[in-house]
């Protein structure tokens, strides 16, 4: 099988699926919020300490500038690293996922 025919092959079964429009996209290790791509640090320990700023100034959210939105954003960078914050990620989005189901 050639390079070519692999990859004619892997973007076919991509075409079916729904892309991804929030986290962080495995294959390039990039943030995704809808359309919008950004690029995270390589290293470990740079994209703990961004999620842990992102989160630190998201509890200042009352002051100008920093706001709440940093507080999901830090979530999902330290998801990227962190055992314990993907399992909290994943309980909550779970929990969204059928609190906005419509009732039967």
């Amino acid at each position: 099988m050639t390079d070519q025919s692999r990859t004619t092959e892997n973007s076919g079964r991509n075409e079916g699926k729904k892309a991804r429009r929030f986290g962080i996209d495995p294959g390039t290790g990039e943030l995704v919020i809808g359309s919008i791509r950004i690029p995270l640090p390589r290293s470990r320990l740079a994209r703990i300490g961004l999620g842990i700023a992102l989160i630190f100034g998201g509890l200042l959210g009352f002051l100008p500038i920093l706001g709440f939105w940093m507080l999901p954003l830090g979530f999902v960078v330290l998801s990227h690293d962190l055992p314990v914050v993907r399992r909290w990620r994943r309980r909550f989005a779970v929990w969204w996922t059928r609190r906005r189901r419509p009732a039967n």
